[in-house]
């Protein structure tokens, strides 16, 4: 076995065995295992949250879009993501940090009503059940290379070692493994492209870049796919709002104002090392002229033009990518599948249906219906069927590509006005909300059947404007048959409270 074989086993053995060892920190919480109990300093959540948007796409991907497209056809990834995060920071992280959530469906509930939240969490667990497969497709497809073995047999070895480590300590997990991997990673990167450009000097690589390739033409011409990178920028700077995984990592702030903080650290981040791996995709276009397949620019350069502990660390940090982003995916569509599904919506209707029958549902019951303790169980259990389905999609579908876009601009056109009008809105109301939801969600399905080729791009744009253009009016003319619900900004509310239906 090369060195780098050994040398990556270490670092895939380190991380399995520290995310383990978080178990001790759950204490049998569920509070404490989905979002830390809310007590992670700014150190933790900043990294944790640099680390969720620094997935595969970002780097790897960022890199095999402009060697293919230009600037802006790789740079969007992680410029959208710092965008999502500054935007997070901006507007998000206070308001939604100080009301106590779980998960982010929890909001959609509060605000609104729980039919609104069943639609919003299954539009989310499915759209982050895709990611979490692409994301160990990446890092399967990465294994596969290196130890020159089968990619199924890499899948199934790295989605176990996944799973197994966040089921253990949830986000605790995610925590330790996030911070063990994102800052040699970052090194990794950026040592890379300054020991290439030492080595080579920029003269060498800049004779190959076409113009259109590196000036706005990007975002000025639809020829050169403006139209494309900007929905691409759209979609994941405020779409990804309402990712599953970025408001774990707000609500486990200790406080809004560092959950804000977190946030600006968190997109400083992750444009630095964006703007490095698209540069390394430019100087992709005069090392490999011939690749045959863009994503392997990053790992061929790992592997065959720098010193080994850059090598190392890169090809460690794509893998550690795909974990980072697939552990946080499998903890927030196992807790949204538990709490937000099975148990407010099946075990809490059960309990009142007993209770009608005559039977007696006294507190100590209902908190027993929809425990702390019992939120852990069903999170973890919940947690088998999501790494099931993102194997499987891994396997028939190893590139999700124009599945993994459709699923979270279905999400963005659908959830984000509500979320948004929800907090600053005093007139947002349950109707609103429904409609929003619906049009928006449905029309961005329709346009991707039926937009022109020539227009693609604006299907991604013109879903979320018709969500607000519906909701605003839906919500005043139905003001007095469904009164908007007060913003309660407070704990999460008392268990008996919830069985009962009082909150």
């Amino acid at each position: 076995m090369s060195a780098m074989g050994i040398g990556l086993i270490i670092f895939i053995i380190l991380f399995f065995v520290l995310g383990i060892g978080m178990y001790f920190f759950v204490q049998g919480s569920g509070k404490r295992y989905i979002i830390a109990g809310k007590s992670l300093p700014f150190i933790l959540v900043g990294s944790m949250l640099l680390a969720q948007s620094l997935d595969a796409n970002a780097t790897m991907g960022n890199a095999a879009g402009v060697y293919s497209g230009g600037w802006w056809a790789g740079f969007q990834f992680a410029f959208g993501l710092a965008i999502c995060l500054l935007v997070c920071g901006l507007f998000y992280a206070k308001p939604l940090n100080r009301m106590n959530l779980l998960t982010l469906p929890d909001f959609y509930f509060r605000r609104f009503n729980w039919f609104t939240e069943v639609l919003v969490s299954l539009l989310m667990a499915f759209s982050f059940a895709i990611l979490v497969a692409g994301n160990f497709a990446g890092s399967a497809w990465i294994v596969s290379i290196v130890f020159e073995m089968d990619y199924v047999m890499a899948l199934i070895i790295i989605a176990i070692f996944i799973f197994i480590y966040t089921i253990s300590g949830g986000l605790y997990s995610c925590a330790a493994t996030d911070i063990v991997q994102i800052y040699p990673a970052m090194i990794g990167f950026v040592g890379c492209f300054f020991y290439l450009l030492a080595d080579y000097g920029w003269s060498h690589f800049s004779a190959a870049i076409p113009d259109n390739f590196v000036n706005l033409s990007g975002l000025t011409s639809i020829a050169d796919g403006a139209l494309l990178n900007w929905a691409g920028i759209l979609a994941l700077g405020i779409g990804d709002v309402v990712a599953l995984d970025f408001m774990e990592r707000i609500f486990a702030a200790k406080s809004p104002e560092t959950a804000q903080k977190s946030c600006f650290y968190g997109a400083a981040g992750t444009v630095i090392t964006g703007i490095v791996c698209s540069f390394m995709g430019l100087m992709g276009l005069t090392l490999f002229p011939e690749i045959a397949d863009p994503r392997m620019i990053l790992p061929t350069i790992a592997q065959a033009h720098v010193p080994f502990i850059f090598g190392l660390l890169v090809l460690g940090g794509i893998i550690g990518a795909g974990a980072s982003t697939a552990d946080g995916g499998i903890l927030g569509v196992s807790a949204v599948l538990g709490r937000n599904l099975l148990q407010r919506n099946i075990l809490i209707p059960m309990a009142r249906r007993r209770a009608s029958e005559g039977n007696t549902i006294d507190k100590t019951d209902a908190a027993k219906v929809i425990s702390d303790r019992k939120l852990l169980i069903i999170s973890r259990i919940m947690a088998i069927p999501v790494v099931a389905f993102a194997i499987f999609l891994a396997i028939v579908k190893p590139e999700p590509g124009i599945l993994l876009v459709l699923a979270f601009d279905v999400v963005f056109a659908g959830c984000v006005v509500p979320l948004t009008l929800g907090i600053y809105w005093s007139k947002a109301n349950t109707p609103g909300a429904l409609a929003a939801v619906i049009v928006g969600s449905i029309l961005r399905l329709y346009l991707f059947y039926n937009i022109p080729e020539e227009l693609a791009g604006l299907d991604t744009m013109i879903a979320p404007v018709v969500s607000l253009l519906v909701m605003v009016p839906v919500s005043l003319m139905t003001q007095k048959s469904h009164p908007p619900k007060h913003h309660v900004v407070s704990e999460i509310p008392d268990d008996a409270d919830v069985l009962a239906g009082r909150a």
